[in-house]
């Protein structure tokens, strides 16, 4: 579908603020007159009764701003319908979020006569009053050592900062389910359940300015204190909630509102099978449903009932967050000398075709009377054969060319006829190691800019189903 730009009140009137032109005389000309005259009227449809020329001559009129706060008032950034406040500084009663460390952020509405304690200290409200967003308070007590930020409120971090009534949606699982939904300005968009309040934020930013957010909570207690927080957060015009079980388990259910007149649907229920019914009545054509589900079990059967209700292009997706840490890290240079050839001198046992079992009775290959599980191999190759006086000899002296054989070197009584040292290849390669790694002289080293990804992955497991309504409309559910 095409994307439609609804038009404001600004766009559709054509009402601008118009800097009249300067006059050579000190008398107005006509045109100026006009123009201060269409000014003023603007003003008065925008502002009430607002006259530059005031009969207190100071410029001000009843509303008590001047003409340079007037021009920037006429700009369409300045309508209360806006989600987010758009003032740069603090006053009495707006919602800011305390930045106290990393990991643990807190919220306050600031008043007079209060004070915001934690364990940096105690912060008086007032100090907040008349600050920007972004500034560093200082405590009054700890002789000024704790500090805190005060920072503007988003729904990312009001969703780190708000008190959990339920297990919330967080921001990563929030911002995929505004972009598959598709929101936009001025959408109406339906919600159940609200519980803490932490998605009803981010949908209320993308649907502000003329949207409208019908949410629903089955707790009477949850749905009025979302109702009163909504308030107090400035987005009660954003949202409606209502306390109902959509799902009709304990009352009629539904959404309570008209066929096809609903932009986009979130579930976030334990049994969002039963809410599908009534969200395909309410949906309008085309338009995108979602539920979050932790279970890959309910899930299912919420596809199921999606695909009995006429919706398509169904899509089950988790999404993680996985955060990398970016630092420069001091590593160790590899060893660039190379290694000298060590020359292999020492001496194999001769292949024979016979196998000595432990009794010391030599037999043909594959013939040892019964005995297989006797067979003595030395490295893979069968051992020579050997008289009766060797055989009965103890097994450590017996196995001496063994096991020198395995660790790489022979002794001298295992080759007396050979004139090789008694360790040689295990002397130069320990001599060649030292001078590598590099003993008594300093190591070599290095810093790299590298990431690395951190081992906990925060947030939870949970399934985001994603699907689209036919062109059919739906009855309404019995």
């Amino acid at each position: 579908m095409p994307h439609v730009h609804e038009k404001s009140l600004v766009t559709s009137s054509n009402i601008q603020y118009i800097q009249a032109p300067k006059s050579d005389n000190d008398e107005p000309s006509v045109e100026q007159m006009l123009i201060e005259e269409a000014n003023n009227a603007a003003a008065k449809l925008f502002l009430g009764n607002w006259n530059k020329n005031d009969d207190d001559g100071d410029c001000a009129g009843s509303s008590g701003i001047n003409e340079e706060e007037h021009r920037v008032l006429m700009d369409s950034t300045c309508y209360l319908t806006r989600s987010t406040p758009q003032s740069e500084i603090i006053t009495e009663d707006s919602l800011v979020v305390i930045f106290e460390s990393f990991d643990n952020l807190k919220f306050c509405y600031p008043q007079k006569g209060k004070i915001f304690s934690n364990r940096n200290g105690h912060f008086h409200h007032e100090d907040f009053i008349g600050k920007p967003f972004g500034c560093k308070i200082r405590s009054r007590n700890n002789q000024g050592y704790g500090f805190a930020y005060i920072l503007r409120p988003t729904p990312e971090l009001w969703s780190r900062s708000l008190n959990h009534r339920t297990q919330i949606i967080h921001f990563l699982d929030a911002s995929m389910i505004v972009y598959y939904l598709n929101l936009r300005p001025n959408m109406v968009v339906c919600e159940s359940g609200t519980g803490s309040g932490a998605l009803s934020h981010s949908l209320m930013r993308s649907i502000a300015p003329k949207g409208m957010l019908h949410t629903y909570e089955f707790n009477e207690l949850r749905a009025e204190t979302a109702r009163r927080e909504f308030a107090n957060n400035g987005l009660s015009h954003l949202s409606n909630v209502y306390h109902r079980d959509v799902c009709g388990k304990h009352g009629s259910g539904g959404f309570d509102r008209p066929q096809a007149s609903v932009d986009a649907i979130v579930l976030d229920l334990p049994e969002p099978w039963l809410a599908v019914p009534h969200a395909a009545y309410c949906i309008k054509r085309n338009s995108r449903i979602v539920s979050y589900s932790p279970c890959i079990e309910q899930a299912q059967k919420t596809i199921e009932a999606l695909k009995r209700n006429g919706f398509h292009s169904i899509k089950t997706s988790e999404f993680r967050l996985k955060e990398n840490y970016v630092d420069e890290v001091e590593y160790e240079m590899p060893p660039t000398e190379k290694r000298q050839r060590i020359e292999d001198k020492r001496v194999y046992p001769r292949e024979d075709k016979e196998i000595v079992n432990l009794g010391g009775t030599s037999c043909p290959d594959g013939d040892l009377d019964g005995n297989k599980q006797n067979e003595k191999m030395t490295n893979g190759v069968s051992k020579p054969k050997t008289t009766e006086a060797e055989a009965n000899t103890p097994l450590p002296e017996k196995n001496a060319l063994t096991s020198n054989a395995a660790d790489g070197v022979l002794s001298s009584d295992s080759n007396p006829e050979s004139d090789t040292p008694t360790n040689p290849a295990s002397t130069e390669t320990k001599a060649n190691d030292a001078s590598n790694q590099g003993v008594g002289s300093e190591k070599k080293s290095k810093r790299k800019l590298v990431a690395r990804p951190f081992v906990i992955m925060r947030g939870h497991t949970a399934f985001l189903t994603f699907a689209t309504s036919g062109n059919v409309l739906r009855p309404k559910p019995q």
